[in-house]
C-alpha cells in the first residue's frame, strides 16, 4: 500500500515561514501529482496547491499565491510546502495527497494523515 507522511508543521508567529515534507513510500513516487490541502475543524477541505509528476505544471489557490509554493524531489520520494509570510488564517491541519492529475479537483487517491500549523498574532 503507499504511504504518506507528513512533517514540519509547528506553532510560529505571523509572518513566520515553515517548510513542511511528504515522503511516500510503497509505490512509484514519481507517477503521481501530489497537491497539500489544508483543514479547520468546522470547515471543509481546501485545495492548497498542487504540482504535476514531473514538476512542470503547478496550481495555486488565490489564498496563497505569491506566499507559498510547492515542489518535489522525485529522487527522495518527498513532496515539499514552503510557507512564507504566515498569517493566522493560514492555522490549519495540512494533508498531502497523491493523485493522477494535480488538479484542485481531481480525486486525489492516497492521504497523509496531517500535519498541524498554528501561526499567533
Amino acid at each position: 500500500q503507499v504511504q504518506l507522511v507528513e512533517s514540519g508543521g509547528g506553532l510560529v508567529q505571523a509572518g513566520d515561514s515553515l517548510r513542511l515534507s511528504c515522503v511516500v513510500s510503497g509505490g512509484t513516487f514519481s507517477r503521481y501529482a501530489m497537491g497539500w490541502f489544508r483543514q479547520v475543524p468546522g470547515k471543509e477541505r481546501a485545495f492548497v496547491n498542487a504540482i504535476s509528476q514531473t514538476g512542470r505544471t503547478t496550481f495555486y489557490a488565490d489564498s496563497v499565491k505569491g506566499r507559498f509554493t510547492i515542489s518535489r524531489d522525485n529522487a527522495k520520494n518527498t513532496v515539499y510546502l514552503q510557507m512564507n509570510t504566515l498569517k493566522p488564517d493560514d492555522t490549519a491541519v495540512y494533508y498531502c495527497a497523491a493523485g493522477t492529475v494535480a488538479d484542485p479537483h481531481t480525486q486525489y487517491d492516497y492521504w497523509g494523515q496531517g500535519t498541524q500549523v498554528t501561526v499567533s498574532s
